[in-house]
């Protein structure tokens, strides 16, 4: 039987991590559960202690790639799941997610969360992910932003460095799939926090839309430079 890893990268998320951490440990089976505190200062390292096997607390916040680079390395798992830590009771649905992975129907499976309830921005960082991955593999993503995925861990050790900030989600698709890995896209029940239409909303997006500009730009050149050198 695989063993299963569940890596959760979380920043100042402690009215949620609780509820999350219990919806994984008495409702979806897992033989591992890791939290990375990236740089919280509201106790959620702390908190996620009553439930995590392992929790690593970094002293600042590093961003998310670096947490989840932290925590899949430490994982022991045949298969690796990324969650992030605002899913609440949701997080019990991740075993949807998993199914596919385990049974070989594909090596990497990214969760399409429901439609989100209020409208918010104007889809731009979605919008350059999707016509990105597609110009770089051809492969028609709904949920390009996703970070609710389960994977083989030879994935992750392949790709050896996963691409920092928000930009990380949609390197992981990309790398994935010039590997020659299969991608599925799963329709999982997990709800989160939404974005808003305020001013820290924008921010956001801004610095998302930044970063995923950032991870094209290098995949790109990548594949440009292996083409041109005939690998």
């Amino acid at each position: 039987m695989k063993k299963v890893s569940v890596v959760i990268p979380a920043y100042n998320e402690v009215e949620a991590i609780g509820a999350t951490l219990r919806a994984i440990r008495e409702r979806f089976f897992c033989q591992e559960l890791i939290v990375v505190d990236d740089g919280s200062v509201d106790g959620t390292g702390e908190l996620a202690k009553k439930w995590a096997d392992l929790v690593v607390q970094f002293p600042v916040n590093r961003g998310k790639g670096t947490a989840l680079q932290t925590g899949w390395q430490l994982a022991k798992g045949d298969v690796v799941m990324l969650l992030d830590g605002d899913l609440r009771e949701s997080a019990a649905e991740a075993a949807h997610l998993l199914y596919p992975v385990l049974d070989g129907a594909c090596d990497m499976a990214v969760a399409v969360l429901p439609p989100s309830r209020t409208k918010a921005g104007m889809g731009l960082a979605k919008g350059l992910a999707h016509h990105g991955i597609r110009m770089l593999t051809g492969f028609e993503t709904a949920a390009p932003l996703s970070g609710q995925r389960a994977m083989r861990r030879e994935i992750l050790q392949q790709m050896g460095k996963l691409d920092k900030g928000f930009g990380v989600e949609v390197g992981l698709t990309v790398d994935a799939l010039r590997a020659g890995y299969r991608v599925m896209e799963v329709p999982v029940l997990f709800s989160h926090r939404e974005t808003g239409n305020d001013w820290s909303g924008y921010c956001h997006r801004g610095k998302e839309f930044v970063a995923i500009s950032r991870t094209l730009c290098r995949k790109w050149w990548e594949g440009h430079r292996w083409s041109r050198n005939g690998l």
